[in-house]
Formats: C-alpha cells, sequence, structure tokens
C-alpha cells in the first residue's frame, strides 16, 4: 500500500497543472472597473476559457498590481500570470507594434486590429520584441479624435494651439499640425482643461465620459477613422501555460489571437460610441470633418509611413511590406464586415 500511495504522489507531481486539479490565472488590470477592458473584454475572454477547457481554466482579475509600464514584468517574472497594457508606455521597446497607429489605415478599430495580430504572426514576431512573455492579443482603442474647450472653425485652426498630446505618434500628428504640445498623465487632463493650461486633447471618444471630458472639452472635431490608434498587447506568463496541459494550452489559444483581438477592440468602439452619445445628450458639439480637412491631414502626415519604417530599420523586418499587408487585410476585413 505504501508503494501504491507513493506511486501516486509521484504520478501527480508529473501531471500537468490542469489535469490535477482547476487552475485560476490571475490577470493584472489597470483602469476602472467600469472600462470596457474590464468589463467587457477580460470577463468574456474568461468565459471563452472556461468553457473551451470545461472548467478547468478559470480567470480573475486583480486590480493595483502595478503602474502598466510594469506589468510586462511582472507577468515575466511570474508575479501574475497574465496582464495587458498600452505599448506605447514602454518607448524603445516596442517599435513594430507602432505599425498599427499610424494615421491613413482608413479602417475602424476592429479591423486594423485583426491586422495587427495577423501582420505581427506573419512579418513582425521574429523580431522578439515580446520575448519573455507569450503575447495572446494585440489591439487598438477606437480612433483618436480632436476635443477642444473652444470649437474649432476647421483643422487648421488647431496651430498654435496647447494640446495635451500622449506623446509617440500623437506627438508627431501635433508637430504636423503646429500645435504646442503638452505632457502630462491621463489623470491631469481634466484639471488641465478646467484651469485652461490647455486648449484641448487628443483622445479616443471613449474619454469623453471616462475622463468626463464632456464636461470641459465638449467641442470635438471627428475624423471618420480618427487621426490615430493606441496599440496595446494582452499577454499572458510562458511558464504558466507550458505547465498546462497541452490541451488546456491549445483550447487558450484557440480562443485568444485574432478572436481575442477583435473582441477587445469592438468592444472599446462600442465604449466610443456610448460615450458619443452621452457627450450629445450633454450639449457637447462633435462636428464632422469637411473633405477640406481630411485632404489636409493626409498631406501634412503622409510621411509618417516613411518615417515608421526608417525608425523599425533595425529590427530586420520587411516594414514596407508589412504596411502594405496590414492596410490590404484591415481593408479587406472592414469591406467585408460592413453591414451594408
Amino acid at each position: 500500500m505504501k508503494k501504491v500511495f507513493l506511486l501516486l504522489m509521484v504520478m501527480g507531481f508529473l501531471l500537468p497543472m490542469s489535469a490535477m486539479a482547476n487552475v485560476e490565472l490571475k490577470i493584472a488590470t489597470w483602469l476602472s472597473p467600469a472600462a470596457a477592458m474590464n468589463k467587457t473584454v477580460l470577463p468574456t475572454w474568461g468565459k471563452w476559457i472556461e468553457e473551451a477547457t470545461d472548467g478547468r481554466v478559470k480567470i480573475s482579475l486583480v486590480y493595483d498590481l502595478g503602474s502598466p509600464n510594469s506589468l510586462i514584468d511582472l507577468v515575466e517574472d511570474g508575479a501574475v500570470d497574465g496582464a495587458w497594457t498600452y505599448h506605447g508606455y514602454f518607448p524603445g521597446q516596442f517599435k513594430l507594434t507602432s505599425l498599427a497607429e499610424l494615421p491613413n489605415h482608413h479602417a475602424g478599430a476592429e479591423a486594423v486590429s485583426v491586422a495587427h495580430w495577423r501582420i505581427h504572426q506573419k512579418y513582425l514576431a521574429s523580431a522578439g520584441e515580446h520575448e519573455g512573455v507569450e503575447l495572446v492579443g494585440v489591439f487598438t482603442h477606437g480612433p483618436g479624435q480632436i476635443h477642444m474647450r473652444e470649437p474649432l472653425p476647421n483643422l487648421e485652426a488647431i496651430k498654435g494651439k496647447k494640446i495635451r498630446v500622449g506623446g509617440g505618434i500623437q506627438s508627431a500628428i501635433g508637430e504636423r499640425l503646429g500645435v504646442t504640445g503638452v505632457a502630462a498623465p491621463a489623470n491631469k487632463i481634466y484639471e488641465m482643461l478646467t484651469q485652461g493650461v490647455v486648449d484641448g486633447v487628443f483622445n479616443p471618444m471613449f474619454t469623453k465620459t471616462a475622463l468626463k471630458l464632456h464636461e470641459v472639452a465638449p467641442y470635438t472635431l471627428k475624423l471618420p477613422h480618427g487621426m490615430y490608434l493606441g496599440s496595446f498587447g494582452i499577454f499572458l506568463n510562458e511558464d504558466v501555460l507550458s505547465e498546462l496541459s497541452e490541451r488546456d494550452r491549445k483550447a487558450i489559444l484557440a480562443v485568444s489571437g485574432e478572436k481575442l483581438s477583435a473582441m477587445a477592440a469592438k468592444a472599446w468602439e462600442a465604449a466610443d460610441d456610448q460615450a458619443e452619445r452621452v457627450a450629445r445628450e450633454n450639449g457637447n458639439q462633435i462636428v464632422e470633418a469637411s473633405n477640406q480637412d481630411l485632404a489636409y491631414f493626409t498631406a501634412i502626415t503622409q510621411d509618417l509611413d516613411s518615417t515608421w519604417i526608417t525608425s523599425v530599420s533595425d529590427r530586420d523586418v520587411d516594414a514596407e511590406a508589412a504596411l502594405k499587408a496590414f492596410r490590404e487585410t484591415a481593408k479587406a476585413y472592414e469591406v467585408s464586415n460592413d453591414p451594408q
């Protein structure tokens, strides 16, 4: 009996963790519980994982574990099983992911996010920018728009205005528009607008409610696909994945990747739509950019493609081919999913 007991114990240690007991993956998150990521995206993904593994693997959200720019390290070190964060918080580390943030993709966030995943897997993953963690999703927030304290008669009128920008592609666009860029964390935007420190801000529409911009920046100039998009990644610890049974590991990856990327972007787009409705109900003036505005914007940002290609020349990837394929993929997805 003792030999049998010892044999069973040894077999138990050798079994993958998911074959021994249920597993709960702790996913570090940030923003408020009401944000689309925490209210919709991560819970939906968790439901997919639970269903795909027949309940053997679940997830739970962990708040306030660290700042967004510390989360990748925490996942890699095993302090948490997974997380999500904004690539722009890691200047110099994630150059290739800024492909998704470029203007003039002429596609919505969902289409761009699907292209983001496909092109990353085909062209960019080999560069190893996410080395140390398992990338399971990439997506963008909705289109970045212009929100102002006072109305803009046209896009060119923004020249000389003080605008809070978030760095990266936003700063590059701000320079081409001739604004005075002001760097500040998101939690300072409301105060800066209230005090007149800045005249406006570049932000997605969901911040109309999330940051209460509808109270202090009631005038919005809206471009059909925005001026830029922001790139995010969702990660899992490599060791945690490897310790799962092959069956559960494959099940989790099957409900991640492109499927997760598209769902995340769609949820953020829905948050944009809801925030725009609330803003309009509160008397905000949201004006569609004119054809003249769009032509002007395209003209002053057309060099950003070549600038990005040059900036990633040290990554040993075919950046020009990746960009071409990215736009073709996003456009094809947009057209094939057009409800009309």
